[in-house]
Order: C-alpha cells, then sequence, then structure tokens
C-alpha cells in the first residue's frame, strides 16, 4: 500500500491559495448563504489541492474563533489578498509567532488580546479581586484591572461581564470605576452585569445602583435595583426592567424570541460560525437553553421547531427549515 504525503503551502497554487482565503473571508463575515455552502462543497472537490488550501483556512478560521470576535473580523477584512494567503501559507504558526514581522501583527487590535482578563469563546471564567470584588467573565469577553492608592479602575474591552463589589471594602477605600467603550460607571455597593456591544453599552443592575456618565455628554443617570438600560457616549436610554444573567449559570432563557435573535446569542458561545437561515429567523421561540452546550441547545430546536440544523464543515452550521 502507498500512501501520498500530505500537500505543504508551496505545492498549492497561489490562485487556490487566493481562493480559500475568499472562502474564509466569507464564511468568518456571516453573510454567507445555501448556495454559497453548496458552491464551498463543490469547490473543495475539484482536487487534493483545493481541499488542502481549504483545510488550512478552516485550521486558521477556528483559530480566530478563539480571540474576541470582533478582533477575528477585524483582521480578516483588513488584510488584503496577499495577506490573507500568507497567513494560510504560514499556517497557525503565523498566529502563535512572536516576532513583530508576521504579516497580520500590525493589523490586530492588541488591547483585546493582550488584556489582564480574558475568556476565548465558550469559556466563562471567575475571578476574586484584590479589594474583594468578585468578577464573572462571559464568552469572548477582556477587561484590564488596575488597582492604585487613588481609584480601583476596570476597563471592558470586550464581552460581557458580571461584578459584585466588595461588601466590606473600608471608607477609606478609593473609588470603584468601569470604563467602557461608551462612558464610566460607578458602583454604589452592588450587583450588576454589563455588556459591550458595537457602539453601546448595556447596564443590568441586580443589587444596590450604579451611576452612568456618557464618555462624550454632561448627562448622568443613577440606575437601580431591578432596571437596565442601554447608552451610547452621549444618551442614556430609559431604564427598562433588568434581565437575570441567567448566563452566569450556563443558561439562556428565550421568551417570545426570534429565531434569529436566538441563534445570534448562541453563536456568541459557539466555536465555529452558527447562523440562521432568513427564511426561519422569525419564528418564536421560548424556553431555556444550555450555553454551555451549543449541541444540545441546537437539538433542543431540532425537536421543539420545524428546522435542522446543517453541518457543512466542523466550523460552519445553519439553522435552516426543515
Amino acid at each position: 500500500m502507498t500512501t501520498t504525503a500530505p500537500l505543504s503551502a508551496d505545492d498549492i497554487d497561489p490562485v487556490i491559495l487566493d481562493e480559500a482565503a475568499g472562502w474564509l473571508v466569507l464564511l468568518h463575515s456571516g453573510e454567507a448563504s445555501a448556495r454559497d455552502l453548496q458552491e464551498l462543497e463543490r469547490w473543495r472537490i475539484r482536487s487534493a489541492a483545493h481541499e488542502a488550501a481549504w483545510q488550512r483556512a478552516e485550521n486558521m478560521l477556528g483559530a480566530f474563533r478563539q480571540v474576541p470576535p470582533k478582533l477575528g473580523r477585524d483582521t480578516l477584512a483588513r488584510l488584503g489578498s496577499p495577506g490573507r494567503r500568507q497567513l494560510l501559507r504560514l499556517g497557525l504558526l503565523a498566529i502563535a509567532a512572536p516576532t513583530a514581522s508576521w504579516l497580520g501583527w500590525r493589523h490586530l487590535p492588541w488591547r483585546e488580546w493582550s488584556a489582564d482578563l480574558r475568556t476565548a469563546t465558550g469559556e466563562q471564567k471567575r475571578f476574586d479581586l484584590a479589594d474583594g470584588t468578585r468578577l464573572v467573565l462571559n464568552t469572548a469577553s477582556a477587561v484590564n484591572v488596575s488597582f492604585t492608592p487613588t481609584e480601583r479602575r476596570l476597563t471592558l474591552l470586550d464581552g460581557e461581564i458580571l461584578i459584585t463589589t466588595a461588601k466590606d471594602a473600608p471608607p477609606t477605600a478609593p473609588p470603584f470605576i468601569l470604563h467602557t467603550g461608551q462612558g464610566r460607571l460607578t458602583p454604589l455597593g452592588t450587583r450588576f452585569a454589563v455588556r459591550q456591544f458595537e457602539g453601546s453599552t448595556r447596564l443590568a443592575v441586580f443589587e444596590g445602583a450604579v451611576e452612568i456618565r456618557p464618555a462624550a455628554s454632561g448627562q448622568a443617570a443613577i440606575l437601580r435595583a431591578g432596571e437596565q438600560t442601554d447608552f451610547t457616549a452621549i444618551a442614556i436610554q430609559l431604564p427598562a426592567p433588568a434581565e437575570d444573567a441567567l448566563w452566569e449559570r450556563g443558561m439562556l432563557l428565550a421568551r417570545n424570541m426570534p429565531l434569529g435573535a436566538l441563534v445570534d446569542e448562541l453563536s456568541r458561545y459557539h466555536r465555529g460560525l452558527l447562523r440562521c437561515d432568513p427564511e426561519v429567523a422569525g419564528l418564536i421561540v421560548s424556553g431555556a437553553f444550555p450555553v454551555t452546550d451549543v449541541p444540545t441547545s441546537l437539538t433542543l430546536l431540532e425537536k421543539t421547531l420545524p428546522v435542522r440544523v446543517g453541518r457543512a464543515t466542523g466550523y460552519w452550521l445553519t439553522v435552516r427549515a426543515r
């Protein structure tokens, strides 16, 4: 019996590497359609070189899902075709390369990657800070911590956190402040959750109160227990009833939620691409879904709704009509 050695990147036509890089960008964008999926499958079986190029692309896709989602998207978007082709040639070693000469190094938002505290996709972590504050990081989150004699400052760079401030902090303790992309939060003996979106921050208060000060406005507001709101750098929305941070216990509670919105939330915990076909995105869902076991959540959807989960690759899943 004879075996064929796997193709190296140097054995693959640059044109094929370019095409694989194009598929990589499309899949990571979340905009690929069912027809795109079929085209990808046909492209992969054209030759051994096509399949080898795709395997390198899929490995790269998996690596990008280990960092906060925005980081991976920004990197792929900013690199041109030669840069993406070079990434496929270098393979996963390029991502771990410590030298600044690596092609994509200067493009990455390393604030998130080098944060003091961070989690990968699908990961949650708990931390006890020096002052007794308890901090829980949800999936794909990043936080910097700076405790000085004059202030205790956290900076949420990406993702979502749950904070329980120290109840026995002395009156002389420096002020506790949380910065987000849109402003500053000052807790007043409290337990609260904060989530960073692209252009806004969401705050939910469960105990005590939190003061909000948007970054580009003189406006300020105090949110009390049982309330939540979204705010931008210039405005604060009216408060609404707070939604429990059930993600801390590994659950996502859907109350008359559109299927598309539910799949978007589950995709935050999936180490790959998870999308919902627009044809079924409007179906209404209610129930509890484990975020720590996305496959089980998807099976629950298949059992209760007229949908099925298409599994194209190890990373790309699509919820579509049965």
